[in-house]
């Protein structure tokens, strides 16, 4: 039996007869040896497949296709719509995948449907798996294509499901789970959330996964790991907040790895399969906004992460935000690329942030390509608050994001009244790039917690070394107060739960009465008797119009507030997504694999509350009182979004559009505000980029200069998740989930396709 490997300790126990290792270029590298064909994975010709989140291991969203060009794609017409029109309670944003002529896609509550990829014929249903994650899952095939699963989490458990069968394999596991609350250094009952909330990555005959363990104090740690695909045991794991002898331990208190939290991979995992290297993009630790339990530099927060894929090492890394108190977290996929750099080809992978700067690095190495310089920033004001005296700021390649702010920086297209108003409260407020937040005053911050580039929004066309981002200028304006102002006064443990949580998530745009604040958040008065639990948890986590998704907050938080706002305790049991309904069709199992007697604080909850006993350090006793900044998606001037093309073999940007229209004006080509969050891009050799946006249009755009070539109303807003193209029977095929409200209200909703529309180029006559 393997040893599970500690990878960023000092004791890395690797058996050495079931490796191989290969010397090259002075790079060690290491490589499993054939277990026979059983277990040997496939590896297609690189982007040629959408089997797989993102594409495939590079994350790169781009195909080698060619059949849908400049010159014909203004023909591009739906092919079939799988509807999704009587699932009501589910807004999906799921990337569908491919295999083999088969579509794979998430529907009818929360079901795993395959379906014929050219006829949208349902297959098989797996039904009812409540809590999967909905942005997509990972599938394996042995060489001999007799074994196909997919991996998917499934709240708190990693499972599988056969692919041929559409059923639970029992083998995987105990008896078809994996208990993502064990084996992280922490008592199970201590961590509220595991689940991990996006797919993580296929290498070899592993599953590589981040986690979401939540933003706020003592969430979890970030921990990194990797499971066998077969046997579901897990063969390495690193700690993103180091333990004693571990690298980076000594930017941390030296007990923070006890009660510190996050530090994670929520976003996008991106794998170099030639050389087994996965690249992880880290977010922040917790709290947010307040680390004064967390003095140091905190690293791997905040870190794009090289780690051998097999074993969990550490091979490099490089930290894009010292000590973030500003949640600018790593998210958007690593973007593997080959430039021309200096008359030579360097391999290399570029990193973009929700800070609004683009890293270039040498993929092997993790020397920064161009010059990163530690620049000055203020110091913080705060009591106990630690923060670095310097950051790193990228010197050639420029920006995406705007980072200062004047008068004429604000929105001329909102009534007077209501600009001046931004403007007075601007210049009362402190701004500026890392600014530290205070309890005295607002700290106005360009871009926000929400802007930048998030998950999904990052391309490439890796042999040409273009690299294509998907931004938006959102800025927050942030406060602290203390936590024992912000506590609930009175009524049931629920009801008080419940009521802090709305305090802290919610307030800033509904209100205090709930009532909703104008250009901010509707009412959300009597909510128990217009939507149903399952539905209002979709909201939260997966967003809806103007409010981003919440995929930080986790699920008994939000059965909390439900049951504040409701007025009653309706049960402590989370509202995860889906019922266990029957669909029509032809359903093969539900509800994943059977749960063996799971703790109280796997499936309630848990979480620790306080710090450990005898802990004498500085405490974090402030929180954001603005929901994680008070996002407005349009107080800036246009363009509120849009993509910008990166020319990484110079160091430039090629071209930069907007990215949708604004709804308050009739002006055309200002972008469309919170217009990327959980969108994405499909990028083709023919010279194509295929991108959806929040003002429920899909656009294919000529990828040298930037220009729509064509577009198409899907008649629904906010299409989420990434677009997916493939290829079958020698005809190529766009695929966009689109499931959001009806753009145009007088329409009946039976009058609108809402589900996943596929599209092609008309029949040959």
């Amino acid at each position: 039996m393997k040893p599970i490997l500690f990878a960023n300790g000092r004791n890395v126990k690797v058996a050495l007869t079931a490796i191989a290792v290969t010397v090259m270029a002075g790079a060690v590298t290491l490589s499993f040896k054939d277990e026979g064909p059983e277990r040997a994975a496939v590896v297609p010709p690189p982007h040629t497949e959408w089997k797989d989140y993102g594409g495939g291991p590079d994350h790169s969203k781009f195909l080698n296709f060619t059949q849908i060009n400049k010159q014909n794609v203004a023909q591009l017409q739906p092919a079939f719509v799988y509807s999704t029109a009587s699932d009501r309670a589910n807004l999906y944003r799921f990337n569908p995948i491919v295999v083999d002529g088969i579509m794979y896609v998430l529907a009818k509550n929360s079901s795993l449907v395959a379906i014929d990829a050219t006829t949208g014929k349902e297959l098989w249903i797996h039904a009812n798996l409540r809590g999967i994650v909905q942005r997509g899952i990972n599938f394996w095939q042995s060489k001999d294509k007799k074994q196909k699963r997919f991996i998917i989490s499934l709240g708190n458990y990693l499972q599988a499901i056969d692919a041929n069968t559409g059923k639970s394999i029992l083998t995987f596991g105990k008896n078809g789970s994996v208990d993502l609350k064990e084996g992280i250094g922490r008592a199970p009952e201590l961590l509220r959330r595991m689940a991990s909330t996006s797919a993580g990555k296929i290498y070899d005959n592993l599953i590589l996964l981040g986690s979401a363990p939540g933003e706020d104090p003592f969430a979890g740690p970030g921990d990194l790991r990797a499971y066998d695909v077969i046997t579901g045991k897990m063969q390495w794991v690193f700690h993103t907040i180091p333990h004693p002898g571990e690298y980076g331990y000594e930017s941390w208190p030296k007990d923070a790895w006890k009660y510190s939290g996050a530090a994670n991979t929520w976003g996008e995992i991106s794998v170099d399969e030639k050389r087994g290297i996965a690249y992880f993009p880290l977010g922040s630790p917790t709290y947010d906004y307040d680390g004064a339990d967390r003095a140091g530099n905190n690293v791997f927060g905040n870190c794009i992460l090289a780690l051998d894929a097999r074993t969990g090492k550490r091979l490099w890394h490089f930290q894009t935000v010292h000590h973030d108190i500003w949640d600018y977290d790593l998210t958007a996929a690593p973007q593997l690329i080959t430039i021309n750099h200096n008359g030579k080809k360097v391999d290399a992978v570029a990193v973009a942030s929700k800070n609004g700067f683009m890293y270039v690095f040498d993929r092997v190495t993790g020397k920064p390509i161009w010059p990163i310089k530690e620049m000055p920033f203020p110091k913080s004001e705060m009591p106990d608050e630690w923060t670095s005296p310097t950051q790193p700021i990228p010197t050639v390649v420029p920006a995406f994001n705007r980072h200062n702010v004047d008068e004429k920086d604000i929105n001329p297209y909102l009534p007077d009244s209501t600009r001046q108003k931004y403007i007075a409260r601007i210049k009362a407020a402190k701004t500026g790039l890392y600014q530290p937040l205070s309890d005295k005053y607002e700290v106005f911050a360009l871009p926000g917690s929400v802007g930048g580039a998030n998950q999904g929004n990052t391309a490439a066309n890796p042999d040409k070394g273009m690299v294509y981002v998907m931004y938006q200028e959102m800025s927050c304006f942030y406060q602290l107060v203390k936590r024992s102002e912000r506590g609930a006064r009175g009524g049931n443990q629920a009801g008080a739960k419940g009521q802090a949580a709305y305090v802290q998530y919610c307030q800033a745009c509904h209100g205090a009465d709930r009532n909703g604040i104008a250009g901010a958040g509707v009412s959300l008065v009597d909510i128990g008797s217009r939507i149903t639990p399952d539905l209002f948890k979709t909201y939260i986590s997966q967003g809806k119009g103007r409010m981003p998704a919440q995929p930080h907050i986790d699920d008994a938080t939000i059965t909390s507030i439900y049951t504040f706002l409701a007025g009653g305790n309706r049960g402590a049991r989370p509202a995860m997504a889906g019922s266990n309904t029957m669909p029509d069709g032809p359903v093969v199992a539900s509800g994943g694999a059977p749960l063996a007697n799971p703790s109280s604080a796997s499936e309630f909850g848990g979480g620790m509350t306080d710090y450990p006993a005898g802990y004498t350090g500085p405490r974090s006793i402030y929180i954001e009182k603005n929901n994680w900044g008070t996002a407005i998606s349009d107080i800036l001037a246009p363009p509120f979004a849009g993509i910008a093309a990166y020319d990484l073999n110079k160091g430039t940007i090629k071209w930069k559009i907007p990215l949708g229209e604004y709804s308050k004006t009739d002006v055309k080509g200002l972008g469309t505000p919170n217009g990327t969050q959980n969108k994405g891009m499909v990028v083709t050799a023919s010279g194509l980029i295929f991108v959806t946006c929040a003002d429920g249009k899909v656009r294919a755009i000529d990828a040298d200069n930037g220009k729509i070539l064509w577009q198409y109303d899907l008649g629904r807003i906010n299409p989420t998740g990434i677009p997916a193209m493939y290829q079958h029977k020698g005809k190529q095929y766009l695929v966009v989930c689109s499931t959001g409200a009806l753009a145009d209200r007088t329409k009946k909703e039976e009058d609108v396709p809402k589900g996943y529309i596929t599209f092609a180029l008309p029949k040959l006559k």
